[in-house]
């Protein structure tokens, strides 16, 4: 006698992938990482160059890099979730599409609308990139190989972050700035191979949208899609003195109670809360927020310096940064088998103290600095960086079920963008406002009848009086080179207040770091297809 039970949606066996086949998938994905942070970070640097060829002023070209990181953003909140109703494989697969397609046609924008659509697209599109890659690594690496996944995946992130100067410096110099989007249109084909190849094929799902949250979506793509865009364009809008910051800000707010509400009452949410209940793993998420404000402000600071004082263009810079992503390369190995044998709470811990360190040594900063002042810093930092992200995510990893592994990829990714913008975002405005504070204090010492002012304009006067006849042209030169040189000095201050607060949030880091839960050796995560949300069938089905 039979009856009738209710089983989920049976799913076919796995077949054994050939031995070769996860290589080519990890080098897919890892090519997906790196295109995604190279995605923002080069066309930070050359955001310049591209107001200049769209003719647009520095306000409205301000929404470039904005977009690219709201698509980005959006499509990481929903990627756990519509690859459990699509399939891991097809959603990066059709993220590489849409990403071809919008830095294709992006440079070919004659009209700001029309390339802040196309990155707003490139966005989406690149925003699968990362959450996937971690959930591939765990999934489908073999166990013996986990941790040097996990490395690459922390060495890739550092390398992708750092270069972005260098390459953008060449193609304005050599090619053209049309290259900043198209560079990635020669990777993304050969990306979209190596996951036909390397990722297991999507278990067919009956009715995917029959269970769809969108509600639960959408309250997510406002509340934090509003925060983002106040983190963006705050500096430039100051901040609560903005009616467009205000409002984003209260968007956002009301979006995430409701977004919050929703998910906590629905019976197939779109995004698990209950798991940052898990022990740990809410200070795990905290972390890599901390870590890339760390990351983004100093990756902010530097460039800054070397242009205001030093008028560096990109290339220059570009010779500072790659000081970082350099070691990352020789680290790889060590590192994962320095967490396959030691405790990765201390190699975290030593990470952020070893950042710390890096950050101290920058706040010896004088206008005189120049490339080769920062190495020492820059290298110790990248050691740092490298030991405590590869740390931070094997934490994850072993903290995680499988079945939780897509989800908490959405919640990694939130924190990354979320975190480093935070950080940018800081960092501009509070070195804004300690310059200002620095330029009043020291233009209190700067009196009309003290020796020392009128010895400095002296000086001034003496180096361009042969360039100049009348006596009233040479005056106003002094005053303003002396207050050329109080801007100078003032600016120096501020940068090193922003590293002394890097340095600080470091050490919090460290502190944090001591509340982080003992876990259990790193789990055994198979090849199975992706958790579904799929209703429970009445009868068992036969996939076939």
């Amino acid at each position: 006698m039979t009856t009738d039970v209710v089983r989920p949606l049976a799913v076919p066996p796995v077949a054994t992938a050939p031995a070769w086949q996860p290589y080519i998938g990890l080098g897919g994905v890892m090519l997906g990482s790196m295109v995604a942070t190279l995605g923002t970070r080069v066309s930070t640097f050359g955001l310049a160059d591209l107001r200049g060829s769209l003719s647009v002023g520095f306000d409205e070209g301000a929404w470039i890099t904005t977009a690219l990181g709201l698509g980005q953003l959006i499509s990481g909140i929903s990627c756990a979730y519509v690859a459990s109703i699509l399939g891991g494989r097809r959603l990066l697969l059709g993220g590489i599409v849409v990403a071809f397609v919008a830095f294709l046609v992006a440079p070919v924008s004659h009209t700001l609308n029309g390339y802040i659509v196309a990155q707003f697209l490139a966005g989406l599109g690149t925003g699968t990139f990362i959450p996937l890659t971690i959930i591939f690594i765990k999934r489908h690496l073999p166990k013996p190989l986990l941790p040097y996944g996990i490395a690459i995946y922390a060495m890739n992130l550092e390398i992708s972050l750092n270069v972005a100067a260098s390459l953008e410096g060449f193609y304005l110099d050599h090619w053209s700035w049309r290259w900043i989007s198209w560079q990635y249109c020669l990777v993304l084909p050969v990306m979209g191979l190596c996951v036909w190849i390397g990722m297991p094929k999507d278990t067919p799902i009956r009715d995917p949208l029959k269970n769809l949250d969108g509600s639960g979506l959408i309250y997510a793509w406002l509340g934090l899609g509003a925060f983002y865009i106040a983190l963006d364009q705050g500096n430039r809008l100051d901040w609560l003195g903005s009616g467009l910051i205000n409002g984003l800000l209260v968007v956002g707010a009301l979006s995430l109670v409701a977004f919050a509400t929703r998910e906590m009452t629905a019976k197939r949410p779109a995004l698990n809360l209950s798991l940052l209940a898990v022990p740990g793993l809410l200070v795990l998420f905290t972390l890599l927020a901390g870590f890339r404000f760390i990351i983004l402000s100093t990756a902010y600071v530097i460039p800054a310096y070397l242009q205001t004082l030093q008028n560096y263009r990109s290339l220059d810079i570009g010779a500072v940064l790659i000081w970082i992503a350099a070691p990352q390369i020789f680290l790889v190995v060590p590192l994962a088998i320095l967490i396959k044998r030691l405790d990765p709470r201390w190699t975290l811990l030593a990470g952020a103290g070893v950042i710390a360190i890096a950050c101290l040594m920058l706040t010896r900063l004088t206008g005189l600095w120049a490339t080769g002042d920062f190495l020492p810093s820059q290298i110790l930092q990248a050691v740092g960086q490298s030991l405590a992200l590869t740390s931070l995510v094997a934490l994850v990893a072993r903290t995680v079920k499988p079945e939780q592994a897509v989800t908490v990829g959405a919640f990694m990714q939130t924190s990354r963008l979320l975190g480093g913008e935070a950080g940018t975002a800081f960092m501009q405005t509070f070195v804004r406002v300690r310059e200002q504070v620095h330029s009043n204090l020291i233009g209190l010492h700067v009196q009309g009848q003290a020796a020392d002012t009128a010895h400095r304009l002296a000086e001034y006067g003496r180096g361009v009086a042969q360039h100049f006849a009348a006596t009233s042209q040479t005056a106003a030169i002094e005053l303003k080179l002396l207050a050329t040189a109080v801007g100078q000095q003032a600016a120096v201050l501020a940068y090193i207040d922003a590293f002394s607060a890097a340095a600080g949030m470091a050490v919090l880091c460290c502190v944090l770091a001591a509340f982080v839960p003992k876990v259990g050796p790193a789990r055994v995560l198979s090849a199975e297809p992706f958790p579904t949300t799929a209703r429970p069938m009445a009868k068992p089905h036969d996939p076939q």
